[in-house]
């Protein structure tokens, strides 16, 4: 099946944040019903085969897939400080590896009269780092999922469910 434009224009504008209602806003459909169309546009299969495959050009394109993200978390995540940072003098240890520095954010070094008066280093969110690496393994869950069997009585009467 043929795409019309304004589907077509929805696929390229979903791409850009994964937002069904702002991508269908943004390829010209009515604020108003943006919720409802972005909807109904991914659950076209057609459209949504055109927008797997142009995720899936865009990841090869970019290098950047899941497996991917789930290393680089897993650097910030696993990384211990020690290994990273010589706490003595407030600096980036000698011998780093690639994989640990990844996890640094930023160094920031202040002089005061042409001498280092101060000196930063801060580390990426390891608490943010581990949070989504849970939730991807499911091991935080919002709901409780409960399994079991009840008797139910009415008068005289014994139902099982």
């Amino acid at each position: 099946m043929a795409l019309t434009a304004k589907q077509e224009r929805f696929i390229q504008e979903y791409l850009i944040d994964l937002n069904a209602t702002q991508a269908a806003i943004r390829a010209g459909y009515s604020p108003k019903t943006a919720n409802e169309q972005g909807s109904q546009l991914l659950a076209n299969i057609s459209i949504r085969a055109h927008v797997d495959k142009a995720i899936a050009e865009q990841s090869k394109r970019t290098g950047i897939n899941a497996d991917r993200v789930i290393k680089e978390l897993a650097r910030i995540a696993l990384v211990n400080p020690a290994d990273v940072i010589n706490f003595r003098d407030a600096t980036v240890a000698d011998g780093v590896n690639r994989d640990d520095s990844a996890s640094i954010a930023s160094v920031k070094v202040k002089y005061f009269d042409g001498e280092i008066s101060e000196r930063e280093i801060k580390m990426a969110d390891k608490i943010k780092a581990l949070e989504l690496l849970g939730k991807h393994l499911g091991m935080f869950t919002d709901k409780l999922e409960v399994n079991g069997s009840m008797v139910v009585f009415k008068g005289e009467d014994k139902l099982e469910d």
